[in-house]
């Protein structure tokens, strides 16, 4: 009974918890904080401290208008001058922060929820295999850890019965050597729906620190949502300014931005790891790529759109350009893709995004993510 009760209280906060996160979730996604909160596969959220509603009773004594005083005095202030705002120690308790933690599978699906995300379909032909082990099997010999209990106990009873040793007025059972049974293992083959994403990031001079936090948060939401909607997932890295290279998550979010901008480079080179790891029968691959908009010459734009259209575009899910507005960015190349892959020419594998500032993290998302590619 008790613990049942404790089940139902703690399901009724998780509930609560849910509506708290929903309800500041586009603060959440416009904030750095969470990432440093991931864990292996939680995720800590701090929240200001929740009660559960209950009854509190009083003596009912005194009430709105009663006690001492004259019609028109200041309720401001008690009677140590608390609540003047002053900025003096007080005598009464603040409000604390709670930390939450929460799967990353729970994340995705409030996201998922408050964008309306549609459930994502994975093209291809799923034939990667995954092994894995599963205890479904009785073996004769094991070590002790896996010694399985209620089937010794049944072997050594029917042997008894058997040799006529048994005695119901006695029942005792005596498993020997040759009846200890243990948990066994086969192993599970199955296919996995698998995806790589591909992030690309300019790092010229003109994608300053604040630029790469908006791509870092925006990482961290996409890769959250494509976690829940496939078994294997895979992230690469690549940065370019005149020239680019393929890096690790720590080194695509630090580099110290510098140089020109040749977007070309990025895209040849994503285009190489696609053709030599990541084959479109067996893989759902999402290239995110993320700039300011500038580039150095009309002719690598145009070299740009032809690798798209030609080689990238026939072997991916979707291909996601988000520009980040920077003051010394021209935006030039937002202007581009859409001329190239929208009106009549619209692609639905292309989808473009403006991201002007942080709150317009959320939107962002929604805006790659929302067809359900």
């Amino acid at each position: 009974m008790i613990t049942s009760k404790i089940e139902r209280d703690v399901r009724r906060f998780r509930k609560i918890v849910r509506g708290r996160i929903r309800e500041d979730l586009r603060k959440y996604m416009s904030s750095g904080e969470l990432i440093g909160r991931k864990g292996k596969d939680f995720v800590s959220i701090p929240l200001p401290q929740i009660s559960l509603p209950r009854f509190r009773y009083g003596d009912n004594e005194g009430g709105v208008g009663s006690g001492d005083g004259e019609e028109g005095d200041s309720l401001g202030k008690g009677k140590d001058g608390e609540g003047d705002g002053a900025g003096q120690a007080g005598g009464k308790p603040g409000q604390h922060i709670l930390e939450v933690d929460i799967s990353i599978t729970e994340l995705a699906e409030i996201m998922g929820e408050e964008l309306e995300l549609p459930r994502i379909e994975p093209k291809g032909e799923r034939n990667v295999v995954a092994k894995k082990d599963r205890y479904t099997r009785i073996a004769s010999q094991g070590p002790d850890s896996l010694r399985h209990f209620r089937r010794t106990y049944k072997q050594a009873l029917q042997r008894q019965i058997s040799a006529g040793t048994y005695n119901p007025k006695n029942p005792s059972i005596v498993p020997i050597r040759n009846d200890m049974r243990y948990r066994s293992w086969t192993e599970d083959k199955r296919p996995e729906r698998n995806a790589v994403i591909i992030y690309m990031m300019d790092v010229s001079g003109s994608m300053g620190a604040e630029q790469k936090e908006i791509v870092r948060m925006e990482a961290f939401w996409i890769d959250t949502w494509l976690q829940s909607q496939y078994d294997g997932l895979e992230t690469r890295f690549i940065i370019h300014d005149a020239a680019a290279r393929e890096v690790d998550r720590e080194t695509f979010f630090h580099t110290r931005e510098s140089g020109g901008t040749l977007i070309s480079t990025a895209y040849t080179l994503c285009q190489k790891m696609i053709e030599a790891e990541y084959p479109s029968s067996e893989w759902n691959i999402y290239p995110f790529h993320f700039s300011d908009g500038d580039n150095w010459s009309g002719s690598d734009t145009r070299d740009c759109l032809a690798l798209l259209r030609d080689q990238m575009l026939p072997k991916v899910n979707a291909f996601c350009y988000g520009q980040v507005e920077s003051e010394y960015g021209s935006g030039q190349f937002y202007k581009d893709l859409q001329g190239a892959f929208g009106g009549d020419a619209a692609d639905e594998r292309v989808i473009l995004s403006r991201i002007e500032n942080r709150s317009a993290v959320m939107d962002s998302i929604k805006t790659f993510l929302g067809k359900g590619r």
